[in-house]
C-alpha cells in the first residue's frame, strides 16, 4: 500500500507547547489585521492625502506585494538562522512601520511605512514551522488549524478596528503598533524553536525578479482602464511582466536553493492547495474591498449607503464573529473532516456570499447576509488551508510548502485591488460593482473545484495499491 507522508513533529515535544502556539496565533492574527484595517480607510486616505483612489490603493497593494516576497525569503532565513529571530524581526518591522504610518502626512511616507509592515506576512509559514517543531505528531494538524483560523479572525478584526477608530488612520496605526509590540514581547517570552540548519544562502536574485514582474503586472492591471488596455504603456508593462516572470522561472530552476521551488507549485500533493489558496485570497480581498467601497458610496448616487468607517465595521462584524467562533473549534473540525473538504466547502460558501451581492445589494440587510456567509466560508477555508498545503509533502519540506502556500495566497490578494480598479474604470456604477462581486464568486467556485478534485485524487493516491 502507498502511504501518505505526514509532516514531522518532534517525538519528544516541549512539556506544554500550547502557550507558544497561542502566542504565534496571536501574532499571525495581527499580520492579517494590519492589512485589512487599511481597506475601509482607503476613501478616508484619498480625501485627507488629496490623491486619487487608484493611487491610495497602492498602500494596500504594495504591502501585500512585499508580503509575497518576504514570505519565502524570511522562511529561508528562518531555516538558516532560526524561525524565532525572524518572527521577532518581522514584528519589529511591523511596530516601526506602524509608528511611521501613524505619523505620516503624505502618500509617499505612508507607502514607505506600509512596505515595512508588509514583511509581517511571513509570520504564518514561520509560525507553522515552529508548531511542527514543538507539537507532538497527533496535535500538529490541530495546531496548524488554529494558527490558520486566527489569521482569518484577524482579517475581520482589522475592519472592526478601523470602524471603532472612526476613520482616524493615525489612531488605527498607533493601535496596530501597540498590539504588535505586545505580541513581540509575548513571543519573546513563550516561543522557542529548534536549532537552525545554519547553512545555505538566500535567493536574492529570485526575490528581486519576483518583485519586478509582480509590480509590472499589478501596475498594468490597475491602470489598464485609465490608460487604455491597448495603450503602449499597458502593453509594455504586460510584456515586461511576462519576460521577467520567464527569467524568474529560469533562475529558480537553476539555483541550488531557490526562493520558490517550482516543482512545489505543480506537485500533485500541493497543487490543489496552491490554486485554492491563491483564488480564495483573491476572492476574500475582492469581496472585502468591494463591500467597504460600495457601502461608503454616497446615497445620492442611488446605489450606495453613505456609510462611515464605523458603519462599515458593523457591516463586517458578522464576518469577524463567525471567524472567531470557527477558530475556537478549528481543532475539532480538523480532527473530524479532511482538510481538502473543508477548503472546498469554505470556498463554495465564500462564492455564495459574492453571488448574493451580485443579485441582492439594495439594502444594508443584504450586506449583513453576505458578510455572514463570507465569515463562515473564510473561517472554514482558512482553518484548513495550512494543513492541506503540507499534509502530502516530504517532512523536510513542510515549512517550504507552507511558505509557497502563503505566497500564492498573498499574490491572489494583491491582485484584488488592481482588478477592482480595472473593473470600475471600465464600468463605473452599480454594474461595475456587480462585476467585482461576480469576479469574487468565480474565484471562489474555481477554488472549491480545485480543492475538491485534488483532495479526492490525493486520497486515492494514498489508498491505491502499490504497483511494485
Amino acid at each position: 500500500m502507498a502511504t501518505v507522508v505526514v509532516p514531522a513533529a518532534r517525538e519528544t515535544p516541549t512539556k506544554n507547547p500550547w502557550p507558544a502556539v497561542v502566542a504565534l496565533s496571536f501574532a499571525a492574527s495581527i499580520a492579517a489585521l494590519q492589512n485589512t484595517a487599511v481597506v475601509p480607510l482607503l476613501p478616508v486616505l484619498q480625501r485627507e492625502l488629496h490623491v486619487s483612489l487608484s493611487a491610495v490603493s497602492w498602500t494596500l497593494t504594495l504591502s501585500l506585494l512585499v508580503g509575497a516576497v518576504a514570505t519565502p525569503l524570511l522562511s529561508r532565513f528562518g531555516d538558516m538562522y532560526g524561525r524565532r529571530p525572524m518572527i521577532l524581526g518581522a514584528l519589529t518591522l511591523l511596530v516601526v512601520g506602524s509608528v511611521m504610518a501613524a505619523l505620516a502626512t503624505s502618500l509617499t511616507w505612508l507607502i514607505v511605512a506600509r512596505v515595512l509592515q508588509g514583511s509581517v506576512a511571513a509570520l504564518v509559514p514561520l509560525s507553522i514551522g515552529v508548531a511542527r517543531d514543538v507539537l507532538p505528531r497527533e496535535q500538529l494538524a490541530t495546531g496548524i488549524g488554529v494558527i490558520s483560523a486566527t489569521m482569518g479572525f484577524g482579517s475581520g478584526g482589522g475592519m472592526i478596528l478601523a470602524g471603532l477608530a472612526s476613520g482616524d488612520f493615525h489612531l488605527v496605526f498607533w493601535i496596530t503598533g501597540g498590539i504588535s509590540l505586545v505580541a513581540a514581547v509575548i513571543v519573546a517570552f513563550l516561543v522557542r524553536d529548534g536549532a537552525p540548519a545554519g547553512k545555505g544562502r538566500p535567493d536574492l536574485a529570485g526575490a528581486a525578479l519576483l518583485t519586478a514582474w509582480l509590480v509590472a503586472l499589478l501596475l498594468a492591471i490597475s491602470e489598464g482602464g485609465s490608460w487604455g488596455w491597448t495603450s503602449p504603456g499597458v502593453l509594455g508593462l504586460f510584456a515586461a511582466a511576462v519576460a521577467l516572470a520567464a527569467v524568474w522561472v529560469l533562475v529558480e530552476r537553476r539555483v541550488a536553493e531557490p526562493l520558490v521551488e517550482m516543482a512545489m507549485l505543480a506537485q500533485r500533493g500541493t497543487i490543489g492547495a496552491t490554486v485554492a489558496s491563491m483564488l480564495l485570497g483573491f476572492s476574500f480581498f475582492t469581496l472585502m474591498t468591494g463591500i467597504s467601497n460600495f457601502a461608503q458610496i454616497p446615497e445620492k448616487t442611488g446605489y450606495g449607503f453613505g456609510a462611515s468607517t464605523l458603519e462599515v465595521g458593523f457591516f463586517l462584524l458578522p464576518s469577524t464573529l463567525f471567524m472567531l467562533v470557527i477558530s475556537l473549534f478549528a481543532g475539532r473540525f480538523m480532527r473530524r473532516f479532511q482538510a481538502s473538504s473543508m477548503v472546498a466547502a469554505g470556498s463554495a460558501v465564500t462564492a455564495l456570499a459574492a453571488i448574493w451581492l451580485v443579485v441582492e445589494h439594495s439594502s444594508p440587510a443584504h450586506l449583513y447576509v453576505a458578510t455572514s456567509l463570507m465569515g463562515i466560508g473564510l473561517g472554514v477555508g482558512y482553518a484548513a488551508l495550512g494543513t492541506m498545503a503540507v499534509e502530502h509533502v516530504d517532512p523536510a519540506k513542510t515549512a517550504l510548502a507552507a511558505g509557497v502556500n502563503a505566497l500564492v495566497r498573498i499574490v491572489g490578494g494583491s491582485t484584488a485591488g488592481a482588478a477592482i480598479a480595472a473593473i470600475l474604470a471600465a464600468q463605473p456604477g452599480v454594474g461595475g460593482y456587480q462585476r467585482v462581486f461576480g469576479a469574487a464568486a468565480l474565484a471562489g467556485v474555481v477554488a472549491a473545484i480545485f480543492a475538491a478534485v485534488y483532495g479526492r485524487l490525493n486520497r486515492r493516491m494514498v489508498t491505491a495499491p502499490s504497483t511494485r
